[in-house]
């Protein structure tokens, strides 16, 4: 072994046994441990001056050891190794929040993160391990094996007519993170060229909501096009398996499907967490649980850009139909409720007779279809003017007051 001496192999002799008698010489003894392990010479280097410990053993044997550190770690280099193999150069082309956010993990798991923006992120992602190119034609030309797309929905388009993907190799692997899929997956088989393979994704997550682990947070993804080159499918595969690893639950859906669910899911969200911030809701000493929830809602939409709010609604075709749906649903709820407050008021006011209710409303709370013009929100001056009116009619115009 360079660095370090011979050794004897069969026998060694312990300097510290106790010698038999005054005088003589002290004993030598079979060591029964295995033959490389039977002289301390050899696990000594030669530029060691620290003495090796020893202890003695029922057996009369004697184990040493060594205070210097051994010079090789093999765990940790085949560790190096494995990801070295694994490892993959990834560019983003939009270094924002959601960018960085997900720069800072591919860094963690050993990936090649290179970024380019409009803005001047050098310092920042410099901090984080990412080589960061102002100019696009520099990101390019350091051919990243795979492209993630971190821009906004609204800006999407025009970033990726700016991007000089002539510059990139062929087979490039382009990604897109956006909340809505069937947008970017036409936008991309329309502008990309045939050669590039192409992988919708959606993490159900963000910087927020992410900022911890992502175990158990959904990943939903498409494999939109995808080479015949055996490389060219690892690759994708090694993608992925960057969100497995951090505990994501990989979610295999169409875009189409995604958006008919998003619609009734995360559009949904958003408009709630909005209207409810636009209340200005504020904590009270006497909060429920329920209400907290709905404070926590409002802190995580309004958080997000109102443009994010918009895209949601603007490239998701599923989007108009759930917001009249949302109106429809609140419009049944408030007749329901102002109904059942009309109904309340004719029995105070001792109308029982059998006439039909008001035109104005229904006895169940929906508005009559004799009703002329628009339908429009009835509010509780309507109702008592109706009450009163309906009262007055029966009384032969004696009103009661």
């Amino acid at each position: 072994m360079r660095g370090f001496a011979a050794h004897k192999p069969d026998v060694h002799v312990c300097a510290h046994s106790k010698p038999r008698r005054s005088g003589s010489r002290p004993a030598q003894h079979q060591c029964h441990l295995p033959q490389q392990l039977t002289n301390l010479r050899q696990f000594r280097p030669q530029h060691s001056k620290q003495p090796a410990r020893c202890r003695r053993l029922s057996s009369g044997c004697k184990v040493f050891a060594l205070d210097a550190a051994m010079p090789f770690d093999f765990e940790t280099k085949a560790t190096a190794r494995l990801r070295a193999q694994t490892s993959m150069r990834i560019g983003i082309v939009g270094f924002g929040t959601f960018g960085q956010f997900l720069a800072k993990r591919l860094v963690q798991q050993g990936h090649k993160v290179i970024a380019t923006s409009r803005g001047d992120y050098s310092s920042l992602a410099q901090s984080l391990g990412v080589h960061f190119f102002q100019d696009a034609d520099d990101f390019a030309e350091e051919h990243p094996e795979v492209v993630i797309l971190a821009s906004s929905i609204l800006s999407t388009e025009a970033v990726l007519d700016s991007l000089p993907v002539q510059r990139l190799k062929r087979s490039t692997l382009f990604v897109d993170v956006l909340s809505v899929k069937e947008f970017p997956k036409q936008l991309f088989l329309s502008k990309l060229p045939a050669q590039m393979d192409i992988l919708c994704t959606h993490p159900m997550f963000g910087p927020d909501s992410g900022s911890g682990s992502w175990h158990g947070l959904n990943f939903m993804f498409e494999k939109v096009r995808v080479g015949s080159g055996g490389n060219r499918q690892k690759r994708v595969d090694a993608f992925l398996q960057f969100f497995e690893k951090e505990g994501c639950k990989m979610v295999a859906m169409s875009c189409e499907e995604h958006d008919r669910q998003a619609a009734s899911t995360q559009f949904i969200t958003h408009t709630v967490g909005r209207v409810l911030g636009a209340m200005q809701l504020q904590a009270t000493p006497i909060d429920t649980r329920g209400f907290k929830s709905l404070l926590d809602l409002v802190d995580n939409t309004t958080h997000d850009s109102f443009d994010l709010y918009y895209g949601l609604f603007m490239y998701n075709q599923n989007a108009t139909e759930e917001l009249e749906r949302l109106g429809y649903a609140f419009d049944a709820v408030k007749k329901q409720l102002l109904g059942r407050l009309h109904e309340l008021a004719r029995k105070q006011i001792g109308f029982t007779s059998g006439r039909p209710a008001s035109p104005l409303l229904s006895s169940n709370g929906a508005r009559s279809s004799a009703s002329a013009g628009p339908s429009t929100h009835t509010g509780i001056p309507e109702i008592a003017e109706a009450v009163a009116a309906t009262f007055v009619d029966q009384h032969d115009g004696n009103a009661v007051r």
